[in-house]
């Protein structure tokens, strides 16, 4: 009788299973991402400068209404829009929960300062 039971739960379970990658396929399409996420498209990195490092990121994003994409704990993120619009960086933030986040003096984007002293900027274009 409890193999008849785990054989139910398992074929309930599978049959789920079957269920949620229909809709996720059906509804979402290939390639297409769920609201309110983001995915790194390219990331290219330059380290021919001795002690310094240019990465440059290009990250495509499905944002809800009224949310456009930014960065949250260094990673792409959908944010509210009104951050982005009146460029005050840090209110999205950007940095890393042991980094302290400065704008850059003409707004064009913002540094995260690690404990150590090493310094992030991330130019927005």
């Amino acid at each position: 009788m409890q193999l008849v039971r785990v054989a139910w739960a398992l074929s309930a379970a599978a049959a789920g299973l079957c269920i949620v990658v229909f809709l996720q396929v059906h509804y979402l399409g290939e390639g297409q991402l769920a609201a309110g996420t983001c995915e790194i498209v390219t990331l290219d990195r330059d380290g021919s400068q001795p002690r310094r490092t240019i990465a440059r990121q290009t990250a495509r994003c499905a944002c809800r209404k009224g949310q456009i994409a930014g960065t949250t704990r260094a990673s792409p993120a959908c944010v509210d829009a009104h951050i982005v619009r009146s460029r005050q960086w840090c209110e999205m933030l950007p940095c890393l929960d042991d980094e302290g986040c400065d704008l850059l003096i003409n707004r064009s984007g913002w540094r995260c300062a690690q404990p150590g002293g090493r310094v992030k900027t991330t130019t927005v274009s």
